[in-house]
């Protein structure tokens, strides 16, 4: 079964140009891995400050796979001194079958 998540944070003002320059790099790195099917992120039109992050990933392996990954402990490493609050805030999704 597909693990399907979205994950918001709010930037700290003075931080949006590192942060959208972080999410590029990590955005490219997680496209590539095997079991990721799918990783959007976006800004909200009314914030820019305010992120939306949708992610598919193919099973729970992939995503444990993804959490593993260096270049992803490191984006969260970072981004946690340029958010408001301590981390991402995660929603998990199933599908309406």
């Amino acid at each position: 079964m597909t693990k399907t998540l979205y994950a918001e944070f709010t930037v700290k003002p003075g931080s949006e140009a590192r942060v959208a320059e972080m999410m590029l790099e990590l955005t490219r790195h997680v496209r590539q891995e095997q079991g990721n099917e799918l990783f959007l992120p976006y800004t909200r039109e009314e914030n820019p400050r305010e992120y939306f992050v949708f992610e598919v990933y193919s099973d729970e392996a992939a995503f444990q796979e993804h959490i593993r990954a260096e270049y992803g402990a490191r984006f969260n490493e970072e981004l946690a001194r340029h958010i408001e609050g301590d981390a991402s805030e995660l929603t998990w999704l199933l599908p309406v079958e």
